[in-house]
C-alpha cells in the first residue's frame, strides 16, 4: 500500500438526463444505432435534456477525503453513482484504483429478503472479498453495527437506521481503499453518527473518501479538501474548507423572509450601527426602524441569532417597549456579543402584551432579516446564550 498514491482520477466527466421518460427510451434506441455505426462525436443536449453532471474534474490520493457540497439537486450523487459504476457517464473518465466500498443509498446492495448475516457475505463478495476474509470481519461488523440481536433476521424487516448500520459497518469495516458515502448517515442516531465519523477519522490513513453531506460540521470535520457544485458544474474547489463551506452558506438568500405579519407593526428597515464585522465581546447596536398601526402601544421583542448551521446560539428578550402611532425608531443594544467567529442571521420577532400570558402572541415574525459577521473567538459553543439588552428611544 502506497502513501500518496492517486486511488481516484475524474477527468471531464459528465451526465446528462432528460426529463420525460417517452423521449429519454427514443433517444436511448437513437444513440445505440449511433455506438453501432461507430460514430464517437461528442453529443450535444438535445430537447428536453440537461447536464446532471458536467466537465468535473479531480484527483483524491489515499489518505484524502473529498467533501462535495451543493445545495439538492447540484449533481453529487449523480457523481457518486457514476464512480460506483451504477450508471455510465456520457463524456469524461473515471479511475478507480483497489475496491470501492459505497454507502449511497439506503439499502441498495441488500438483499431483503437475506438476513444480515447473509447480506455481510453478498457484500463483501461483491467488494472482492474471500469468504475466509469476510470470515474474520464479521464479528467486528456485527459488532460495530449493534445488530447482534438481529443479524439473522430479513433484512426487510430492518429499521431504517438499521439498514444505514449495517450498510456503513460493512462498507468500513472491510476497509476498502476507496469509500463512498451519501447523506445516508442522517438517517442513524446521534450517537451512531459520532462512532462513523470516528471510523472515517480512523480510515482516512489508508482510504481515499468521497463524503457527501449537507451538514457543514461535519464536512469541516472530516474532509480535506471541497468541491462545491451547482446544477452539475463545479462552483469552486480547494483544500480551504471554510471557504468552500462560506460560499455554500452564500447561496442561499439571506434577506428573504418576512414569515408572519399580521400587518399591525411591522420592520420597515435594519442598520448596524457597529462596523462590517463584530468582534467576539463587542457591543452590539442595531438601529431597527417599526411601523404600528395597531391601537397598541405596548410590546415585547425576541431576537434571536443563528448560526451558519441555522441552529439558533444566542436568544435575547426585550420584555417591554413602546412604540407610538406611526414611524418610530429604536436603537437595540447587546453586551459583550459571546458569539464565535463566523457569519450569522437575525430573527426577531414581536409579541402584543394585550395578551396576559407569559410570553404574549407573535403578531410579527421576521426570518434573517439581518446578515452579520463576527470575527475573532474560536471558542466552540454549543448551547444557546440568554444575552442582556435593552432599548432605548433615538
Amino acid at each position: 500500500m502506497k502513501e500518496n498514491e492517486v486511488l481516484v482520477k475524474v477527468e471531464h466527466l459528465s451526465k446528462k438526463f432528460c426529463k420525460d421518460l417517452k423521449t429519454s427510451l427514443w433517444y436511448g434506441v437513437k444513440d445505440l444505432y449511433s455506438n453501432v455505426l461507430g460514430n464517437t462525436q461528442p453529443r450535444n443536449l438535445r430537447p428536453k435534456e440537461f447536464w446532471a453532471v458536467k466537465d468535473i474534474n479531480f484527483e483524491l490520493r489515499r489518505g484524502e477525503c473529498l467533501g462535495l457540497i451543493g445545495h439538492n439537486g447540484a449533481g453529487k450523487s449523480t457523481l457518486l453513482k457514476i464512480l460506483n459504476g451504477l450508471i455510465n457517464p456520457d463524456e469524461g473518465k473515471v479511475t478507480i484504483k483497489g475496491r470501492v466500498g459505497a454507502l449511497i443509498e439506503l439499502g441498495a446492495g441488500f438483499n431483503p429478503i437475506l438476513s444480515g448475516r447473509e447480506n455481510i457475505y453478498n457484500n463483501g463478495a461483491i467488494l472482492g472479498f474471500t469468504r475466509k476474509e469476510i470470515d474474520t470481519k464479521v464479528a467486528a461488523i456485527i459488532d460495530f453495527a449493534e445488530l447482534r440481536e438481529f443479524i439473522d433476521m430479513p433484512v426487510q424487516n430492518y429499521s431504517s437506521g438499521m439498514k444505514v448500520r449495517l450498510g456503513f459497518a460493512v462498507a468500513a469495516q472491510l476497509e476498502p481503499d476507496v469509500l463512498l458515502i451519501d447523506e445516508v448517515l442522517a438517517v442513524g442516531d446521534i450517537g451512531f453518527r459520532i462512532k462513523c465519523y470516528n471510523k472515517i477519522s480512523e480510515l482516512l490513513s489508508k482510504t481515499a473518501v468521497i463524503f457527501v453531506s449537507h451538514s457543514m460540521v461535519q464536512i469541516a470535520k472530516v474532509s480535506t479538501q471541497y468541491i462545491l457544485m451547482d446544477k452539475g458544474c463545479t462552483l469552486s474547489k480547494g483544500a480551504d474548507i471554510g471557504l468552500g463551506i462560506q460560499e455554500y452558506f452564500n447561496r442561499f438568500d439571506d434577506q428573504e423572509s418576512l414569515r408572519k405579519n399580521e400587518g399591525k407593526v411591522t420592520i420597515n428597515n435594519v442598520k448596524l450601527l457597529n462596523q462590517t464585522n463584530i468582534n467576539y465581546l463587542d457591543d452590539f447596536k442595531l438601529l431597527i426602524n417599526f411601523k404600528n398601526n395597531s391601537n397598541q402601544n405596548v410590546f415585547s421583542l425576541d431576537v434571536g441569532f443563528v448560526d451558519k448551521e441555522m441552529k439558533v446560539v444566542a436568544i435575547t428578550y426585550i420584555s417591554e417597549f413602546t412604540l407610538n402611532h406611526g414611524n418610530s425608531q429604536k436603537s437595540l443594544k447587546i453586551k459583550n456579543i459571546p458569539l464565535t467567529a463566523g457569519n450569522y442571521v437575525m430573527n426577531i420577532s414581536i409579541r402584543n402584551k394585550e395578551y396576559n400570558n407569559r410570553e404574549g402572541k407573535v403578531i410579527s415574525y421576521y426570518r434573517n432579516i439581518y446578515n452579520f459577521n463576527v470575527v475573532g473567538g474560536n471558542i466552540n459553543k454549543f448551547s444557546s446564550i440568554q444575552l442582556k439588552s435593552f432599548i432605548i428611544d433615538c
